[in-house]
């Protein structure tokens, strides 16, 4: 339910022209002035970690946004993770896409042919969402980053209350969907915690109104409230979705804001270490996912950090879940590269060869096979299928990454009807 245009361009080149020096990070939850920006970009650019945040002030972010635009260096593309998936799953001839979303002229004009929005969800404005982008290696004043990603920002209010939401949910009578993906819950962390709650209530009672035999899936984002990341698992929305989707940060914030295994690590240094993300994992699907005692529907979990993915199943109700998970690498590879097919000299390899399956349980020790690079384990009624990634050397665009990968693993997963 969230939809933008995102403008992408260089952080440095962004905070140069806004005459902004650079200086100390700081980490800020909301960013209210330039100050605060160019202290959380300096943040995670030396730690070379994603992040989003909210920008709380709307005059100073349009004076922000419109800059960022008018920069000769600015592109402009489909954003928010539900276009952004929308719009890779339309790239199949054979499927017709039904997206809603605060959809404005410029956005409606960069999406697919086989994009289908209700014209509820049409609006005058488009919502823009800064997208500033790092290199490895580069340098701003005497913060270098150590690998390449982005931060982003937006004063986004119609994405943040969901207004879509009930629009979208009333449209899937007439279009008779076989796979529903939700998007967008961690825009509401700009609202007021009073707004947060009651709009998460009313979003678990239309996702409720989802006919049953429709598969949800759920794309998690970046959050900083544990709160209200403690909510959307335990009480509210993970029993209703089939199968989630997130990365390495989105999964250690889940941990820590549920007390769950290895919830006392306070950062990933380096490669997430596939035996702690394995224990997160598995401890997600037996505390929150289907069993017999259990009314809930969430059976997978799609994981993807940068050197390698994870699709984790409760047996029996998906197949083809190695095909899924090298999907999702492959779409890594090729979409980092802007190729078509994975050039072989423009990626590499950095998928640890050697790994723990766990820390908790009693582990088995496994060897990646170059001839059959998916490997699989299991673990109490659980099946795990790790692929390694082909990473993109000198990645052209990051943004959109992880719901180009969901999307392309939920294209190969099959669902069993229950």
């Amino acid at each position: 339910v969230n939809a933008c245009v995102d403008v992408v361009l260089s952080g440095v080149k962004l905070l140069e022209a806004l005459g902004l020096e650079p200086g100390e990070g700081k980490n800020h939850a909301v960013l209210s002035s330039g100050q605060d920006l160019r202290e959380a970009f300096a943040h995670f650019m030396e730690r070379g970690a994603a992040a989003e945040r909210f920008f709380s002030d709307a005059e100073a972010f349009q004076a922000i946004a419109r800059a960022a635009s008018e920069h000769p260096a600015a592109q402009l593309y489909v954003g928010g993770n539900a276009a952004l998936i929308g719009q890779k799953l339309a790239t199949n001839p054979d499927l017709k896409i039904l997206l809603c979303g605060p959809v404005g002229p410029k956005l409606h004009e960069l999406l697919h042919d086989n994009v289908v929005v209700p014209p509820e969800s049409m609006q005058e404005t488009d919502e823009f969402h800064l997208i500033l982008e790092y290199q490895a290696g580069e340098q701003w004043g005497r913060v270098k980053a150590p690998a390449a990603n982005r931060f982003i920002f937006s004063h986004d209010l119609s994405n943040g209350a969901l207004n879509m939401l009930e629009v979208f949910v009333s449209s899937l009578d007439e279009f008779q969907p076989d796979l529903v993906v939700l998007s967008g819950l961690h825009m509401m962390e700009g609202q007021s915690k009073e707004m947060r709650e009651r709009r998460l209530t009313e979003a678990v009672a239309s996702i409720s109104d989802i006919p049953t035999d429709i598969p949800i899936h759920l794309e998690l984002a970046s959050m900083t409230d544990q709160d209200f990341m403690s909510n959307i698992m335990h009480q509210q929305v993970f029993p209703l979705v089939n199968s989630i989707g997130l990365n390495e940060q989105e999964l250690l914030f889940l941990t820590q804001s549920a007390s769950g295994p290895h919830a006392s690590l306070a950062s990933w240094s380096g490669i997430p270490d596939v035996g702690v993300v394995s224990d997160i994992l598995f401890w997600i699907l037996k505390e929150h996912g289907k069993t017999a005692e259990r009314a809930s529907d969430l059976t997978r979990i799609h994981f993807h950090t940068l050197a390698y993915h994870i699709l984790v199943t409760v047996d029996g109700h998906w197949g083809n879940q190695a095909a899924a998970v090298a999907a999702g690498a492959r779409a890594a590879g090729t979409q980092a590269c802007a190729t078509d097919t994975i050039d072989t000299s423009k990626v590499f390899l950095k998928a640890p060869l050697e790994f723990l399956t766990s820390h908790t349980e009693a582990p088995s020790k496994i060897s990646l096979n170059p001839d059959e690079p998916v490997v699989h384990w299991h673990r109490e009624g659980i099946s795990f299928h790790f692929t390694p990634v082909l990473v993109c050397k000198d990645p052209v665009r990051t943004v959109g990454l992880g719901d180009a990968i969901s999307a392309e693993g939920l294209l190969y997963s099959e669902v069993y009807p229950q």
